[in-house]
């Protein structure tokens, strides 16, 4: 069982404040998680591989296949306003 002092310094190197109401609500809390913690020590994964992720994953990048694109001035055709060669934007930072 956890004690208030215990609770206290756990919360002191998270950086949490708690008010005195807050610590018996966390102490049961905590508690409950370190009951779990240790149910899964208690585990048998001796034959079990680790792994780094539950489902098989595969890259779903498509190759970066080389294509024609549009010429400057197609792109420029449907520009509210342009300059220099390139599409002019209202400033938006200061």
């Amino acid at each position: 069982m956890l004690s208030e002092k215990q609770v206290q310094q756990i919360a002191s190197l998270a950086r949490i404040h708690l008010n005195p109401n807050d610590i018996s609500f966390l102490q049961k809390d905590l508690e409950k998680i370190l009951d779990y913690i240790d149910q899964l020590n208690n585990l048998d994964v001796k034959d079990i591989e680790p792994t780094s992720h539950v489902l098989p994953l595969k890259n779903v990048f498509r190759d970066d296949v080389l294509k024609e694109s549009l010429d400057q001035n197609t792109a420029l055709s449907i520009a509210v306003e342009k300059k220099n060669g390139s599409f002019k934007v209202p400033k938006i930072i200061e």
